[in-house]
């Protein structure tokens, strides 16, 4: 059975991530009090119907003080061998005051705060621990719906009993980190096709952009020193026991040079037989 636990800041996409949960074939159960996620699992375990052999149940601090029973459950359910994932999902505070605002929604917390902006700041601190026992951390501060539509379906539709899945993400540094990146490169020491008017508008998705990059002995050199490193860390992850490696290249726009070695490094880990996803976060940023 796949029993993931949704989690993580209100306002950060968790309604969104639950509906593609739900899309892609699991039974999802929302607000779900802390204390009952044992004994749901049991009841999922028990169960002759398929559809609750792939389950996700969401949880946060909608459940007020008895959230402080997650960790109880959490402890309950390892110390009974029983296995589940946590995804936790994340934002700026600035994006997530602005969300509050465009969608004039009240924060859960908001009652006990003076403010909504306290109330995300409190719940910050709340969440903190949650988000560092989580198996796979999405932030979504840049993301589109459908961009992290396309993140959870890439991280769930396979079997994700199968251990490490590494994603490869473009960036334009431009546009911030992603806060979620656990190894960063950062290209923007290469050619810039953006300074060719005949290839400022394509992307590294296409051949005339990534032949480009590709031709410069730079180029080729810094990909080589960096699949070296990649395939270095890559058994220490998994030997750490990690269920998700972010590694970010980031150029200047995003669009160009980061896109060309994402494509490469993804590749790369393909054919290593790594289960490994692709993310090109700004590519469609003007």
């Amino acid at each position: 059975m796949e029993f993931i636990i949704i989690t993580g800041l209100s306002g950060a996409g968790k309604s969104v991530a639950m509906k593609n949960m739900e899309d892609i074939g699991y039974y999802c159960v929302d607000n779900l009090p802390p204390m009952l996620v044992p004994t749901f699992y049991e009841l999922c375990e028990k169960s002759s119907d398929e559809r609750m052999k792939k389950i996700a149940v969401a949880t946060d601090s909608r459940a007020g003080k008895v959230f402080d029973d997650l960790f109880a459950s959490l402890d309950k359910l390892r110390a009974s061998d029983k296995k589940y994932k946590i995804l936790f999902l994340d934002a700026r505070d600035d994006v997530l005051l602005r969300r509050f605002k465009e969608t004039r929604r009240k924060h859960p917390l908001s009652e006990n705060s003076a403010s909504t902006e306290d109330a995300v700041h409190f719940e910050r601190e709340l969440m903190m621990p949650v988000k560092a026992r989580a198996d796979y951390v999405i932030d979504t501060t840049l993301l589109a719906p459908t961009q992290l539509k396309e993140r959870i379906s890439s991280l769930f539709l396979g079997n994700i009993a199968l251990g490490l899945t590494v994603t490869c993400m473009s960036f334009g540094f431009k546009y911030g980190l992603p806060a979620e990146s656990d190894l960063v490169f950062d290209v923007r020491c290469l050619p810039n096709p953006f300074y060719v008017p005949e290839l400022k508008q394509h992307t590294g998705l296409e051949a005339c952009v990534f032949d480009y990059v590709m031709q410069f002995d730079q180029s080729k050199g810094y990909a080589e020193r960096m699949l070296e490193l990649v395939d270095y860390t890559l058994p220490l992850y998994q030997t750490e026991g990690k269920s998700q490696l972010v590694i970010a290249i980031g150029c200047t726009g995003g669009k160009h040079r980061s896109v060309t070695l994402t494509r490469v490094l993804y590749q790369h880990i393909l054919e290593k037989g790594q289960r490994t996803i692709v993310h090109h976060r700004d590519i469609d940023k003007h």
